[in-house]
């Protein structure tokens, strides 16, 4: 399948609706009929403020960032942007043209 690998970043605390931000994403991106999504928490990163996020032993601030991929259409990737524009987040995103398959050339 052609499609695209979206990719949004996130605040680990970041929240919307109430709702960890991340969490609220792959909701919606369910809700919208995406077929699948994940959410992956960074060890480190720096954003465009230039200021280092990295994880201590003793220091849970949940300020690292997280980032949250779907592999979709390129239509299903035009509704989620619309949808998050919509709902008043201002997210940074990569949307990468990817190709997808299973490797028995089959369903999953």
């Amino acid at each position: 399948m052609q499609g695209c690998f979206l990719k949004f970043y996130v605040a680990e605390n970041r929240r919307h609706h109430h709702k960890l931000a991340y969490e609220w994403l792959l909701e919606e991106a369910k809700q919208l009929g995406l077929q699948g999504g994940s959410a992956f928490r960074a060890l480190a990163g720096f954003g465009r403020h230039g200021r280092l996020h990295e994880e201590h032993f003793f220091e849970l601030a949940g300020d690292l960032p997280v980032e949250v991929g779907f592999v979709v259409t390129a239509e299903e990737a035009d509704r989620l942007i619309a949808h998050i524009g919509g709902q008043g987040l201002n997210l940074f995103y990569l949307r990468v043209p990817v190709e997808s398959g299973f490797t028995n050339g089959g369903k999953a």
